[in-house]
């Protein structure tokens, strides 16, 4: 064998080495200024060898298993199925464990929270040929997943929990989801010396079936575990099978749904049968109407404002035949029983949820969207005040609710009027329920703080919220599945129905300082409920875990602490 000819034959580098900036052999490197020593968070930890031994036979320019190069099992740019576990990291790089039993939403947000050069390298769940994952379809089935959880009102943290945990349940690593209000995006870098990929999906219409919700959810249990083997085809295959499945109800029985919420709601604040037949004909036929205006393609805007006229209507054609007929009748039961079913608690919560957790952008657009449709409600009810202010129609702006005189019949008003807001979610028949009585539990700590403690109304709905954020989350966990079921529903009798139609009745009167202290009243419970549902859950991340959480039900703050 050859010996070489001089010390300044050198053996072939790797094209990583090779930069623009990287003076010619021959010159002399110039030293870096002492006062100039720029960082990455690609740089090695201090104490880690840079060098590594090649197998034998393997090339000169692979990369060693679990680096950051493409070439991991021997060929160039080929990968195994299976990646290096973080237990198994080279010493000087931290191992973060997480928990196999733990819900994946857990495990998820902890390494959301996490830098990218700290996360640890996925353990590929799902198995793909030897040439590695396909990373446009992985990427196209991540946003497809995204775009159904994001439609169906789940929080921006939620949803990139879940790109994320799709994206490395079939072996993409260094993956970052970016979720706003109508669009979604995914970045994937497969080396550090490779061009990322990135793909974007655009939300185009918003739906609320909550039974397709959960069954997406179920598809990501699946897709995360090990213990189940779904490959891309099949994943395909489900998530179509989702889309089509129709809705669980038919439209009649939401029609009806919406009807008998409003007459719940309207028994919750006082009033009598013949308050509850007026506010649930008023609520049915307005979902009708916006039915119609729905088919004939007009904004959501003004579906909200043709929803909100036929309750108002009803309530003061009551009032009129109550006055000429000598009745003893509570119009403002009617009008706020159909405020119940109008009111956008849902995009409230996710709104303020959001903002909470740091995605302003998605929160302020959310709250956007709840002001306009508040908006909405306030024109249609108005318009219908307005002109009953001027038939000479007797709405008294002194008629507050009665809560405390038949608290049998309001608990069970509040357990109905759950039910019935499930099924206008089109949620599960299993979940129902349960989330109605989340919802009759509510209620009684509402009354019991309020009516008979004394504390006030803002407080008392704050802590009613807190317990059923809290029970909805416990629920969740339990059946590694959405919160949103649990939650969006039970919170339909805390809802500031009241409020919103004392305030809008003072305005038609011409006595504004009177309605914006209502409005003013209606927002400060809205946001306790927001709060509160957010708080509940936030707390049972914090103390309580599921068996076999351990360390993964933790997750790192928001963004920025203390406003630095």
């Amino acid at each position: 064998m050859a010996e070489p000819d001089g010390p300044e034959e050198r053996k072939p580098q790797p094209d990583e080495a090779h930069s623009a900036f990287t003076p010619p052999q021959g010159t002399e490197r110039p030293a870096p200024p002492e006062d100039d020593h720029p960082t990455s968070e690609f740089a090695l930890p201090e104490g880690l060898s840079t060098e590594q031994q090649t197998a034998p036979g393997g090339s000169a320019f692979g990369t060693p298993d679990g680096g950051p190069g493409g070439g991991v099992g021997g060929g160039p740019g080929g990968r195994s199925a299976r990646r290096p576990s973080p237990a198994a990291a080279p010493a000087g790089v931290p191992a973060v464990l997480l928990a196999k039993g733990a819900p994946w939403q857990d495990r998820m947000r902890t390494l959301l929270r996490m830098p990218a050069g700290d996360r640890p390298v996925p353990e590929t769940v799902q198995r793909h040929d030897e040439n590695g994952p396909a990373v446009p379809r992985v990427l196209d089935l991540t946003l497809r997943i995204g775009e159904l959880l994001l439609a169906g009102g789940e929080g921006a943290e939620d949803v990139e929990a879940a790109m994320f945990a799709v994206s490395r349940a079939y072996g993409l690593d260094r993956c970052e989801p970016n979720v706003t209000f109508t669009l979604l995006s995914i970045s994937h870098q497969p080396s550090l010396v490779e061009d990322p990929v990135t793909a974007s999906r655009t939300v185009r219409r918003r739906g609320t079936d909550y039974t397709r919700l959960s069954a997406v959810f179920t598809l990501i249990d699946d897709i995360t575990s090990g213990d189940t083997e779904i490959t891309l085809e099949e994943a395909y295959r489900r998530l179509a099978e989702i889309r089509r499945n129709r809705h669980p109800y038919p439209g009649w029985v939401l029609t009806v749904a919406s009807g008998v919420l409003a007459g719940s709601a309207s028994v919750l604040v006082g009033g009598g049968l013949l308050v509850f037949v007026a506010a649930a004909l008023g609520a049915m036929l307005g979902d009708r109407l916006a039915w119609l205006c729905a088919g004939r393609g007009l904004p959501e805007f003004y579906q909200f404002v043709v929803a909100a006229m036929p309750p108002a209507a009803m309530g003061v054609a009551l009032t009129l035949v109550g006055s000429a007929a000598q009745w003893e009748v509570r119009p403002s039961a009617v009008i706020t029983g159909g405020l119940f079913a109008l009111l956008p608690g849902r995009a409230l919560v996710a709104g303020v949820q959001d903002g909470l957790t740091g995605y302003y952008i998605t929160a302020s657009a959310r709250l956007l969207e709840v002001m306009y449709f508040f908006i909405a409600i306030i024109i249609g009810v108005l318009t219908v005040l307005y002109l009953g202010v001027q038939l000479d129609a007797q709405l008294n702006p002194d008629a507050a609710p009665h809560t405390a005189e038949r608290p049998v019949v309001q608990i069970i008003a509040a357990v109905v009027l759950s039910f019935t807001f499930a099924i206008l979610l089109q949620q599960e028949r299993s979940t129902v329920l349960m989330v109605s009585l989340n919802g009759g539990i509510a209620w009684v700590v509402y009354a019991a703080l309020h009516d008979t403690g004394g504390i006030s109304p803002v407080a008392a709905t704050a802590v009613a919220a807190g317990l059923v954020g809290l029970f909805g989350q416990l629920f969740s966990r339990y059946q590694f599945a959405s919160a949103l079921p649990y939650v969006t529903a039970a919170i339909g009798p805390l809802l500031p129905g009241s409020a919103t139609y004392f305030g809008l009745l003072g305005i038609a009167q011409n006595n504004p300082d009177r309605g914006l202290t209502s409005l003013s009243k209606a927002a400060a419970l809205a946001l306790a409920i927001a709060i509160g549902v957010n708080l509940g859950g936030e707390i049972s991340r914090l103390f309580l875990t599921v068996p076999g959480a351990g360390r993964a039900s933790s997750r790192r703050a928001a963004k920025r602490t203390r406003g630095f």
